[in-house]
């Protein structure tokens, strides 16, 4: 298994560009919380407790933190507070906005992705999941690792 600075250094290989970096700040996030909105109405084919609250991106959650502890207890524990932040979000909007929170997520993972596509394109190189879908989640833990150094906290 690759370490958290392997997969860092591969991934910034394709994200050099002011430009494209700027993108990925924001439609990664984007994309992290539209996936989970996507997901989030979909009916669960069973009940765990009486008052269901588990959905299935919390529960596609578990493998993906898994990974991201495994990558460093840092990055596990930021994308644990993360992910939470996300689905706090959604239960908001559900609660001021719309239920149907999919309809929002469709359309910003659209938006996202094509300026996504647009900076790959300002910067002369593929997605880096082309090669690898796990770097779909390295994406966001490669900007969350940014914010770790800042902070003095490492990765």
């Amino acid at each position: 298994m690759k370490t958290v600075q392997q997969w860092f250094d591969e991934y910034g290989e394709s994200h050099q560009n002011p430009t494209n970096k700027l993108i990925h700040w924001l439609a990664v996030p984007v994309i992290y919380f539209t996936v989970f909105g996507l997901l989030w109405q979909l009916p669960m084919p069973f009940t765990l407790f009486a008052e269901q609250q588990i959905t299935w991106p919390l529960l596609l959650a578990v493998p993906a933190l898994a990974f991201y502890f495994s990558l460093s207890f840092a990055i596990g524990l930021g994308m644990t507070i993360f992910t939470a932040l996300v689905v706090w979000l959604i239960r908001v909007y559900q609660a001021q906005v719309s239920p149907d929170i999919w309809v929002l997520s469709l359309t910003l993972f659209v938006i996202a992705w094509v300026f996504q596509f647009i900076g790959h394109k300002i910067e002369g190189k593929k997605p880096s999941f082309f090669k690898d879908l796990q770097f779909l989640l390295i994406g966001p833990a490669w900007l969350l690792g940014f914010i770790l150094r800042r902070l003095g906290l490492g990765v």
